[in-house]
């Protein structure tokens, strides 16, 4: 059995008139971490959401699995998205986003009361999460994340809002995820998570 996760070849997307990825080629194996780097607007966003099967190519070929990424309940058993902070449901603490995610996933990764450990959220279970500062809204939604069983992880600039020492205790957990036969493919700016990672830029140039 291949042990290909993500194979993407001669990937453009354009919006509009405008051209966002052209002609990408990208190959990640099972275990692997990946970092898609690179400025601002250089479609790092657009090839996550290509990934999840949320942006469809204007030409070129996207594989997830070995399938076409579909926005179904069947892909999203094996992938985790993290990308722009979600809307929190009103009236429910930290913990209780915590608990509504493990309640819903049969296997997690971990308890709740681990990731709020893990996440240092312990003494801010009981908050709402628009009650928590940006980095620790932050640790809720990778908590979140990484709570729920999956295979493969889509990260879009994970480090944001976090200090220099969860930074470092984040890139610990990728690579632990990676060590248990998980992927990683990441849109980052942070040197220290790149620095763990292969890195790809979206012109699809291998660093």
């Amino acid at each position: 059995m291949s042990s290909l996760i993500v194979d993407v070849a001669g990937l453009t997307v354009e919006l509009g008139a405008n051209p966002v990825l052209r002609d990408l080629e990208l190959a990640v194996e099972q275990g692997e971490i990946v970092a898609v780097v690179g400025p601002n607007g250089s479609g790092k966003s657009t090839l996550l959401r290509c990934l999840a099967g949320l942006q469809p190519p204007t030409s070129g070929t996207v594989r997830v699995f070995g399938a076409e990424p579909a926005d179904d309940a069947a892909f999203w058993r094996s992938v985790a998205l993290l990308g722009d902070e979600p809307a929190w449901y009103p009236g429910l603490t930290a913990r209780e986003h915590l608990e509504l995610m493990g309640a819903v996933h049969a296997e997690a990764r971990m308890t709740v009361e681990s990731a709020l450990e893990v996440f240092a959220l312990a003494e801010r279970a009981d908050a709402p999460p628009l009650n928590l500062s940006t980095g620790q809204r932050q640790r809720l939604c990778l908590a979140a994340t990484l709570l729920r069983p999956s295979t493969l992880l889509l990260l879009d600039e994970p480090e944001r809002g976090l200090d220099a020492g969860f930074r470092v205790r984040l890139a610990r957990l990728l690579e632990e995820y990676a060590d248990e036969g998980g992927t990683v493919v990441m849109a980052t700016h942070d040197e220290t998570l790149a620095g763990a990672a292969r890195q790809v830029s979206p012109t699809g140039v291998t660093a």
